[in-house]
């Protein structure tokens, strides 16, 4: 065996001991045969009947109790508050008795203690308890990282001695250095040499460090001050999430498996309490830790109303890289107020104002880069930054699309989160308008100014077709907005006319193109009502001839594909004639079938393609 696990000591016969007895006041009365013993020593209400030289020789604390009842000829001894318990103390006791026993791992932490209690120091006996058992902490415990884990978690209950007498720093010192050593041999086991003769590292990502789950039996403070020693001796940030991921899965695993609404307890409780140490142990460098991860110690942070400082910090994370996130991710349950929305609408709110920092700080960050300040290059359609703001856009806008029909969802809430991103980064303005659609159809309620501040988020003129035909279409809109949306359809149709046959004159009629305009404003010298019925007149004459158009450029474009096959046969001047004619034929405003239009109700075509886009978009 090891010599730092059993102590020998000169032949002699070895002490006669009696079995315990069944009692709740003795322990193990260790009895000479022939000498009776002469002192009781209670250790948390258990007595140990003992002799007092083999005790008073090797205890200094011992020595000066029975020195100082000297006179009473002191017979019973109580120790107070021993560290270790009974158990530690008859390990004590046996080392007094010249009795082997094996110091290990997990009771060299109770015997560095109780010897210190005890006073087993040189200065009363060579090569005492004190002495081996911290001889071993030093050559065997330290040289391993386990059973230095192992040491340190025993040591949770001999607090502050243990921390006084250096055993815990100890601990912490060796695990950060092993965990550091076999790093970096994990890394140079790494290197490999590349086509061209260079050393690089393998972009091979090994099995994660086997000390990870050793790490999850440590109390809260233990482990944070493992995990701060290990970032000062540099172990990789990757490592350290990974340990941190570990041990949030195994101390909240109860929290996330409640389906109950937590009370509030101020972060006071353990999972509180662990929540905040691991947001501050979190690596400063991005993709240390998933971004999932984060949104569920944000979402542990709001159910257990941890400190502001928490929450905040979390928010702050999660902005700086939100582009990487989900729709579920921002669904972030409200646990404040009965009355509040089901969704923490503020928190989201506050990420995308971090995310909007950010983007605004690379943009100045790049343009002190280039020499001539102009910054073109990070708004960029390719940039990073750009490619970003065009998945947060997509991501916000379904997020609102999801909160809308939430009843008790606020205006200013909706239009806050809406405006946190910069108008560059919707390309596309099809999402805004449908959550905005869902926002209308759920608070049906609102007044027209209200509806038309709402719609002022969205610009028309990046709709899709088809969104077009449904704003067009949709009669929760403020009416401002419909004639809005028809007027830009009219331009798109004429645009889409004019660059398939730019040799025509296609234009349409000066005052027609007038009407259209003006037929958006209201006229001072009429009355309210008057302006109102003139306005949902016009409503309904643009739509109709809207749908006519839409139906007359299908089928010009069916004519148009034939009469070019046909021009690919004849060259005849009798073919072109004709296709003139044809030309000539269409009217692309209809001013021939306005009026007719106007009183006339549309054809079954007509309301079937009216039918068909709003199925698909409602």
């Amino acid at each position: 065996m090891d010599n730092h696990h059993h102590y020998h000591h000169p032949p002699q016969p070895p002490p006669q001991l009696t079995p315990a007895k069944s009692s709740r006041q003795r322990y193990n009365e260790w009895i000479f045969r022939d000498v009776p013993s002469d002192i009781m020593i209670e250790v948390n209400g258990v007595m140990f009947a003992l002799h007092k030289f083999p005790l008073v020789s090797r205890c200094g604390r011992i020595r000066r109790l029975v020195a100082e009842h000297r006179e009473n000829a002191i017979s019973k001894i109580e120790l107070v508050s021993l560290p270790g318990g009974t158990e530690t103390f008859e390990q004590a006791a046996k080392f007094c008795y010249g009795i082997n026993f094996e110091i290990t791992s997990s009771n060299v932490a109770q015997l560095c203690c109780v010897s210190d209690y005890l006073e087993m120091t040189e200065h009363f006996s060579k090569r005492n308890l004190g002495s081996r058992a911290n001889e071993y902490l030093d050559t065997v415990v330290t040289k391993n990282l386990e059973m230095s884990v192992e040491v340190l978690k025993q040591s949770e209950n001999l607090l502050p001695l243990a921390d006084d007498l250096k055993i815990v720093t100890r601990c912490i010192d060796a695990i950060a250095s092993k965990a550091c050593v076999e790093q970096i041999a994990s890394s140079f086991s790494r290197l490999e040499y590349s086509s061209s003769g260079r050393l690089h590292m393998s972009r091979f990502k090994g099995e994660p460090d086997w000390w990870i789950k050793d790490l999850s039996i440590l109390r809260v403070d233990f482990y944070q001050r493992v995990m701060n020693a290990m970032k000062c001796r540099g172990v990789r940030p990757e490592s350290i999430g990974e340990s941190l991921m570990s041990y949030a899965e195994k101390e909240l695993t109860g929290l996330h498996n409640q389906n109950k609404k937590v009370e509030a307890r101020g972060g006071s409780g353990h999972e509180g309490i662990v929540v905040e140490a691991i947001v501050g142990l979190l690596p400063v460098e991005k993709l240390a830790v998933p971004l999932s991860f984060l949104f569920g110690l944000l979402r542990a942070a709001v159910m257990l109303d941890c400190s502001v400082a928490c929450r905040l910090d979390l928010e702050r994370r999660i902005g700086s890289q939100l582009d990487l996130a989900t729709l579920d991710d921002l669904l972030i349950p409200s646990l404040r107020h009965g009355d509040d929305t089901l969704f923490d609408v503020d928190a989201v709110h506050r990420i995308l104002a971090n995310f909007s920092q950010q983007d605004d700080s690379d943009d100045d960050d790049m343009e002190d880069d280039d020499g001539d300040g102009d910054g073109f290059e990070s708004d960029g359609p390719d940039s990073p930054s750009q490619s970003a703001l065009v998945k947060v856009s997509r991501l916000i806008d379904s997020y609102l699309a999801e909160i809308a029909p939430e009843t008790n969802l606020k205006l200013s809430k909706f239009i806050a989160v809406a405006e946190s991103l910069p108008a560059h980064a919707r390309t596309v303005h099809d999402g805004l308008y449908r959550s905005i659609d869902v926002y209308l159809k759920a608070h049906q309620g609102l007044s027209e100014f209200d509806k038309k501040k709402l719609c002022k988020l969205i610009d028309f003129n990046k709709l899709s077709p088809e969104a077009g035909a449904h704003a067009a279409q949709n009669e929760r809109l403020p009416l401002p907005a419909v004639v809005q949306v028809l007027y830009i359809e009219q331009l798109r149709l004429r645009n889409a006319l004019c660059c398939n046959y730019p040799e025509e004159n296609l234009k349409p009629p000066m005052h027609h193109q007038s009407w259209r305009i003006n037929s958006g404003g209201l006229s001072a010298a009429m009355s309210p009502k008057d302006n109102y019925a003139s306005l949902r007149r016009e409503n309904r004459e643009l739509k109709l001839e809207l749908t006519r158009l839409r139906m007359r450029l299908n089928d010009f474009e069916k004519e148009h594909v034939c009469m070019k096959r046909s021009m690919q046969k004849s060259n005849s001047r009798n073919f072109m004639s004709s296709f003139s004619k044809k030309i000539g034929k269409l009217n692309m405003f209809g001013h021939g079938s306005s009026s007719r239009g106007s009183s006339s109700p549309p054809s079954r075509h007509s309301e079937r393609t009216d039918s068909k886009v709003i199925s698909r978009t409602d």
